[in-house]
């Protein structure tokens, strides 16, 4: 589907072979994700919510009409080619872990049971300090962290092997941790790395998944808002080795609507006195939330977006010292289907008050497997392309995406998408789309 004069800017291995996809965690995200694929696999159901899929990327002037689907344009692995593994403290295969999240529906599940029996989770790297809500007895046991972290390099490494796949890639799934700030332990891979020796308690599991996937030269996505690749020593580290990065904390729900609604009222320059926003969810993430500490770094991922959307240093007109409150209450009988109630309390011409109310009765796991499948795809795609480092085109799919140093991360949910596009126009050797129409008109 592209032009006949279009040729890659770079050298793009083919997706030749199987794909392995490694999920930290196994819970209601990672099944709904794997029961999704299967299920897509086998033409029961269709791929919503996953751009790689579904989407069309156009190409090249409006009159020439060339808008192929994602899929068919960038070279990205077929779903055919994907396999299932993963790690997580409770010892459940993923029909029993898809049947205890409730998310799915037995049409759903049933259909597909001798599939999702067959994947049993590698015991994973885990410890209640950091995540203190849930316990399990599926779990690695090491003199030191880096025991623990070559422990996963070998599950890596067997998976491999026992799978025949050609590539892997890791993508989080597992649960918040508690709050940690980025120290001297984080701030070179030396460090880092005498500090896993010691088992300090500044490294968390998620740190170690992202070593040993780095070390072992597989891209790795971070799903939770947990402090992990978006560390000094672990993005040079993955610079090093050749490695995509990329997070952190999928944007799914309330998250998403801000960067949907934010630039709006950004674009129509009107001001905003006040966002509050309360969550009720009864899953697993929800318990873990109920956590103090877990919260916090939830808290710190969601209060970042606002501000960066609306810049109020840029316009203390509009923008300056609003209120931003964000609640997350665990309510055991929701599930997995989550409430958001967002009141807006915006300001127009001349100083007038008005509201915006936002009921969003959304599926938490329904919206987060699609940005698992696409993530997925999209690394190992970058990988093969030779990109390494943060992947900030994929900040799409994140509340608190990474940036380099010195930069502030994009927010807005339709710059992020423009982005992501033209990444893949200019990996592909086309033109980027400026939307700016002047050539169609006689001067």
């Amino acid at each position: 589907m592209q032009s006949p004069t279009a040729t890659p800017r770079v050298s793009i291995r083919k997706p030749e072979g199987k794909l392995g996809v490694l999920t930290p965690g196994l819970g209601a995200v990672a099944t709904t994700f794997i029961a999704g694929v299967e299920s897509i696999r086998r033409g029961l159901s269709q791929p919503i919510g996953s751009l790689t899929q579904m989407s069309t990327i156009r190409l090249g002037k409006r009159t020439e009409q060339r808008s192929p689907l994602i899929k068919d344009f960038a070279s990205l692995a077929s779903l055919d080619d994907l396999v299932f593994g993963a790690w997580d403290p409770i010892p459940d295969d993923a029909y029993t872990a898809a049947k205890k999240a409730g998310v799915l529906e037995d049409r759903d599940v049933e259909p597909i049971a001798d599939f999702l029996r067959a994947i049993k989770p590698m015991p994973a790297v885990f410890d209640t300090k950091y995540v203190t809500r849930i316990s399990g007895e599926n779990v690695k046991k090491g003199k030191t962290k880096r025991d623990l972290a070559e422990q996963l390099r070998q599950d890596m490494r067997d998976f491999k092997a026992r799978s025949k796949c050609d590539r892997l890639v890791v993508v989080w799934c597992a649960s918040t941790e508690i709050f940690i700030k980025p120290g001297p332990q984080h701030a070179t891979i030396e460090q880092f790395e005498k500090a896993m020796e010691r088992n300090d308690e500044a490294i968390s599991p998620a740190m170690l998944y992202a070593w040993a996937a780095i070390m072992e030269g597989v891209p790795y996505c971070n799903g939770a808002p947990n402090l992990a690749v978006d560390t000094p020593a672990l993005q040079q580290l993955a610079n090093d080795r050749g490695v995509p990065i990329s997070g952190k904390d999928f944007k799914t729900g309330q998250t998403w609507m801000k960067t949907v609604i934010a630039p709006g009222l950004k674009a129509r320059m009107l001001g905003l006195a006040g966002w509050y926003s309360t969550n009720i969810l009864g899953n697993r993430d929800g318990e873990v939330l109920d956590d103090p500490a877990s919260f916090k770094t939830k808290e710190e991922s969601k209060l970042s977006v606002l501000h960066t959307i609306l810049q109020p240093e840029m316009y203390p007109d509009l923008y300056k010292n609003f209120s931003h409150v964000v609640r997350i209450n665990y309510y055991p009988p929701r599930g997995d289907n989550k409430e958001g109630w967002d009141n807006i309390d915006i300001v127009g011409w001349m100083g007038y008050p008005m509201q915006i109310k936002v009921n969003f009765l959304c599926r938490d796991s329904i919206l987060a497997a699609p940005i698992v499948l696409d993530l997925a795809l999209f690394s190992d795609f970058a990988h093969r392309a030779g990109m390494k480092g943060i992947q900030e085109w994929l900040s799409f799919y994140y509340k608190s995406p990474m940036a380099a140093a010195g930069l502030q991360p994009e927010h807005d949910l339709f710059i992020q998408q423009t982005k992501l596009k033209n990444t893949l126009r200019h990996l592909m050797g086309e033109e980027q789309i400026t939307h700016l129409g002047l050539e169609y008109y006689a001067s």
